[in-house]
């Protein structure tokens, strides 16, 4: 089952924007949490397994608990002091503060995890030109340079498979991963470079007004998915400030 099946690829991008923008504007672990449950929960319904889903997710699990670090220790203190030294000062607010703040961190980044999976570069083109009206170049550099990213995993494993084959795979760690590192870029270059004479060649770089082979536009459930994120965002937001929770940014000093 997936709800997100034939949504185009710009309701998603404005729904995430619909969705996490006003969560920039307070710190607070209510609406965070209404947020993070209500995407954990709609994870199977939107084409993704739970697995699948916190592997693209572990970069974002691993680094948003360091965004709360800065908080804990020098944060708006408030309450119960645990640790003073210094500048350093771990109170109970400062601690209550940063663990919203991580919450927050989630909140916003998980959607983006959610809802940018199984996008097609070339879906995601046609509506970034026909529905934002972006400019055209803009749109099929983008359409080229996502298409390119997955040949870097190939690339990759080829380049280590070929240095196996040739007796070097056991060099220093350093060394090696700079070798690859090197080489990666070397090719990318080389395929960009081809990448551009072609686009050229085809006519991708003139004044002209091109053709769409395929029609995107925003249909009714489009407009229903944006409704549901500005209204989980809302109902969040409403929650907090009903439980008292809701603190603003700009209270924070």
């Amino acid at each position: 089952m997936n709800l997100l099946q034939g949504i185009n690829p710009v309701t998603r991008i404005l729904g995430l924007l619909l969705l996490t923008t006003p969560l920039m504007f307070t710190i607070d672990w209510v609406s965070a949490t209404v947020v993070l449950a209500i995407t954990v929960l709609m994870v199977p319904v939107c084409g993704l397994s739970y697995g699948r889903f916190f592997k693209r997710a572990l970069p974002i699990l691993i680094v948003a608990p360091l965004a709360g670090i800065p908080m804990a220790l020098y944060g708006q203190a408030g309450g119960e002091t645990y640790v003073e030294w210094g500048l350093v000062h771990v109170t109970e607010l400062s601690l209550s503060l940063a663990w919203a703040v991580i919450l927050r961190v989630l909140a916003i980044a998980l959607p983006v995890v959610l809802l940018s999976a199984d996008v097609d570069p070339t879906d995601l083109g046609d509506g970034l030109a026909q529905v934002l009206r972006l400019p055209e170049r803009f749109v099929i550099g983008t359409v080229a340079a996502l298409r390119m990213l997955t040949l870097l995993q190939d690339d990759l494993d080829a380049m280590r498979r070929s240095r196996r084959a040739r007796g070097i795979a056991d060099q220093g760690r350093i060394r090696y991963w700079f070798s690859l590192s090197f080489g990666l870029l070397v090719m990318s270059l080389r395929r960009a470079g081809k990448l551009a004479t072609a686009m050229e060649a085809r006519g991708f770089g003139g004044p002209r007004t091109r053709t769409w082979a395929r029609e995107s536009k925003l249909r009714s459930r489009d407009w229903a998915v944006m409704a549901v994120c500005v209204g989980i965002a809302a109902g969040a937001l409403a929650l907090a400030w009903a439980t008292g929770d809701l603190r603003p940014v700009w209270a924070v000093r």
